[in-house]
């Protein structure tokens, strides 16, 4: 097994770097970010780092990177306070991973991408109508990080899911909903159904589901 220090790591070449310690975590949600400027023009981007955060209230986390440029997402999640995370279909995944150009402000990705923005329920940002499983958030807090980058937290105030995919005990089958996830910078996956196991208790085995 190969060793790799810190000290490795700061001397690797920067797309060496990038590409091994965003790998680092393993498969992560496949996400698309929708959002709305105040004049009306959508935005939407790729990310990989949504995390949950808290089940009461309902909170979920997604980190930005730092605004040494501008960053269309965090601008208008700033400004008009709410957005929607849309989970990346798998036969979308190409369209998804497309919306990490570097279109400028006057672009939407969801029109460049081949991707239709929803309205919904008055939420006043859009939704990705092609996505299985969409959440509507509104910005809680903002956490800075040390090296620049913000983990954005917000509340989730709506949530809409294809039926086959939400089980009666309130899981998601993410693979029936056809839900990507992603590995490193551009690695899409198609997921296998999930081995699923009981609540866990010391001195039990875990009993398969």
């Amino acid at each position: 097994m190969r060793h790799i220090t810190a000290a490795d790591i700061k001397n690797f070449e920067r797309i060496y770097r990038l590409n091994l310690v965003n790998g680092l975590p393993g498969f992560k949600p496949a996400n698309l970010i929708g959002t709305a400027a105040p004049d009306g023009a959508t935005n939407l981007a790729v990310f990989s780092s949504a995390l949950h955060l808290g089940s009461d209230p309902p909170l979920l986390g997604i980190v930005t990177r730092p605004a040494t440029v501008p960053r269309h997402t965090y601008q208008n999640i700033k400004t008009c306070g709410c957005y929607t995370l849309n989970h990346v279909p798998v036969a979308l995944a190409a369209q998804a991973h497309y919306t990490s150009a570097d279109f400028g402000p006057e672009l939407s990705e969801f029109e460049e991408c081949g991707f239709t923005a929803e309205y919904r329920d008055d939420f006043p940002a859009p939704y990705v109508a092609e996505s299985p499983l969409s959440i509507g958030l509104r910005l809680r807090e903002e956490l800075p990080i040390s090296n620049g980058t913000v983990l954005l937290v917000g509340t989730v105030e709506h949530v809409y899911v294809g039926d086959k995919g939400l089980r009666e005990d309130g899981t998601l089958d993410l693979f029936a909903l056809g839900t990507a996830c992603v590995s490193g910078l551009d690695g899409y996956h198609e997921t296998m159904p999930p081995a699923r196991f009981g609540y866990a208790r010391p001195g039990q085995p875990p009993v398969a589901l």
